[in-house]
């Protein structure tokens, strides 16, 4: 009884808040999530960070792309006048992104235990940065995506269906990049579409072998289930890629090669057999094995503890 009446004034709290913020405000505080995902920085809890990252030079010059309605030739004009983020332009932009969602995370934490006109002023503005940053992120890597999409070649499916599945990968990318890692985005960015683009085509194939001609969308059998397993197969092989690049593991050289080698966690993302890595390394093929069992042994405690502990 206790909880429901607390909950009915937080309600009744939240609309009177809502009641004093203009027609604008409102349909944009409306859409402001109620938890915040960001990637984190040791940067973040400096009190100067906001004024490095939100200085006088707040937006850097990011063009608008534009689609073209077929697959534009590789000496295009407008491709070639498009300059490139430097490293130094992309790593303020994921701070400036990551960081806005950091601070609105905070807000919105503290906005769900106590309604606040003032907080809810400050959360529009947070996510006003929010959206910019992401939009500075996603026009300057769209390139990524249309040089992709005409790497690929999938019978049955559209140009643009091919872009459009594109840019979905370009978001969660986005969303999920650590720049502190020391990589350029477009590395990440592109494995990410070009793994898109292979779910793409095996849910079309799949498609095709049931119905060789036309088939009705409508009846279309639900891939919930392969898109969630693709997902959790994505996210384990990104937690175990992090493992290894820190060695939380406690992992020798020569264990971090054979897992990276069988595995197709090299830069290649080619899988190698007990024989070619025992080659590579100088080891028999069962040195290889106990060796990999033994690595996998430890990993498997570290994603254990990390990840699956409640």
């Amino acid at each position: 009884m206790y909880q429901t009446v607390e909950k009915a004034k937080k309600h009744k709290v939240g609309e009177c808040l809502v009641s004093k913020l203009s027609e604008q405000e409102r349909q944009v505080y409306e859409r402001v999530p109620v938890h915040v995902d960001f990637v984190p920085h040791e940067s973040f809890d400096r009190a100067e960070t906001e004024q490095t990252l939100f200085g006088e030079t707040e937006r850097l010059s990011i063009p608008m792309w534009t689609h073209f309605p077929g697959v534009p030739d590789d000496h295009h004009t407008a491709a070639r006048s498009r300059k490139a983020l430097t490293r130094e332009e992309e790593a303020r932009l994921f701070l400036r992104y990551n960081y806005a969602r950091y601070r609105l995370s905070a807000l919105s934490k503290a906005q769900a235990r106590r309604q606040a006109l003032g907080r809810a002023h400050e959360m529009l503005h947070w996510f006003k940065r929010v959206l910019e940053a992401r939009s500075d992120l996603v026009n300057a890597n769209m390139a990524l995506v249309l040089a992709m999409a005409k790497r690929m070649r999938i019978p049955n499916v559209e140009f643009n269906e091919l872009i459009s599945e594109g840019n979905l990968a370009l978001l969660r990318s986005v969303e999920k990049f650590d720049i502190s890692r020391g990589f350029k985005f477009s590395t990440y960015g592109c494995r990410a579409i070009l793994k898109s683009f292979n779910r793409l085509a095996t849910k079309t194939g799949r498609y095709r072998s049931r119905f060789p001609t036309e088939y009705d969308p409508d009846l279309e059998r639900s891939d919930h289930d392969d898109v969630k397993h693709d997902r959790q197969h994505e996210d384990a092989v990104d937690s175990l890629r992090e493992i290894l690049f820190d060695n939380r593991a406690d992992l020798s050289e020569l264990e971090q090669t054979i897992v990276r080698e069988r595995f197709a966690l090299n830069a290649a993302g080619q899988k190698r057999t007990l024989a070619e890595v025992g080659q590579m390394v100088g080891l028999t093929n069962e040195r290889v094995r106990q060796l990999q069992n033994s690595a996998l042994s430890k990993l498997r405690a570290v994603l254990d503890k990390e990840y699956l502990t409640v």
